[in-house]
């Protein structure tokens, strides 16, 4: 497996993206790196940084190394909104090839101090780390803007090796269709040159995720669509089959083939440029 050092300044000087695709089983999983095998695609596993407080988070480690051995693709290992440097660590031990510390919340200053503790660690230890500056909400809470002079600043102060920046993106589905500033994402990317990272990215108009990706966006994540396409998919499963009795391998494959085509297209939007 490779780190996002390998992937993504080649993407961000050729003015397209990576997709970063949220898993949290096997099924998740198996769905992701079959549409980017069928894609031809590198492709960065994600694992949110709640899986990690049981076995969970190693247990998709090893699944995925164990694709990626089998694979000609180039796959990232990624632990997504890492919230210390305990779980920085625990990451690096269990194979995880990148990282990030999420100190958005953070005064400025001390998401400074922070990622710059976490970028050490890791760069020790040949891994990857992507951090955060504004802040992109969880649940409707208020999105705080990055800023250029923000990222110069931080980039210089901490080495961090990919930097995600808030641009008008939330987590979440949105209740009305985001516009992203643009203008904004441009500033950034002119002032600084390691890829930019959009979090997210589900229910975002493809064409303003092709603008954003122009500005030096190279990293895009895409976590509640496809992992809410599972729960629907299993519900219809159930609706469809009523009391009929069918093992749980069969009873997947519908769904995991409909995340599979919703992520061959995010990964054709992404590699996509404005024409």
């Amino acid at each position: 497996m490779l780190t996002l050092n390998e992937i993504l300044p080649q993407a961000r000087k050729e003015k397209r993206a990576v997709g970063a695709f949220n898993v949290a089983n096997l099924e998740t999983l198996l769905s992701v790196f079959r549409a980017a095998e069928r894609e031809d695609s590198p492709v960065i596993i994600q694992v949110y940084q709640r899986l990690f407080n049981d076995e969970r988070a190693e247990l998709i480690a090893a699944m995925t190394s164990r694709l990626a051995e089998k694979s000609d693709i180039p796959v990232v290992l990624h632990l997504d909104h890492g919230t210390s440097i305990e779980q920085i660590k625990k990451a690096i031990n269990i194979g995880y090839t990148s990282v990030m510390i999420d100190g958005s919340q953070l005064p400025f200053t001390e998401n400074i101090a922070l990622t710059s503790e976490a970028v050490k660690i890791a760069h020790q230890s040949g891994v990857s780390i992507e951090a955060e500056i504004g802040h992109v909400p969880f649940g409707g809470g208020e999105i705080q803007l990055s800023t250029a002079a923000e990222a110069v600043e931080f980039v210089k102060e901490t080495g961090v090796d990919t930097l995600a920046i808030s641009i008008g993106t939330a987590h979440g589905f949105y209740k009305k269709e985001p516009v992203l500033d643009i203008e904004r994402a441009s500033e950034i990317g002119e002032n600084v040159a390691i890829p930019l990272v959009l979090h997210g990215g589900t229910g975002v108009p493809d064409e303003q995720l092709k603008k954003a990706i122009a500005c030096g966006i190279a990293k895009i994540n895409i976590a509640t669509e496809l992992q809410s396409m599972f729960l629907r998919g299993v519900a219809g499963e159930l609706e469809k089959n009523g009391d009929k009795f069918k093992p749980l391998d069969i009873y997947f494959k519908p769904v995991e083939e409909k995340i599979s085509e919703y992520v061959c297209s995010k990964i054709r939007v992404f590699k996509t440029k404005i024409i």
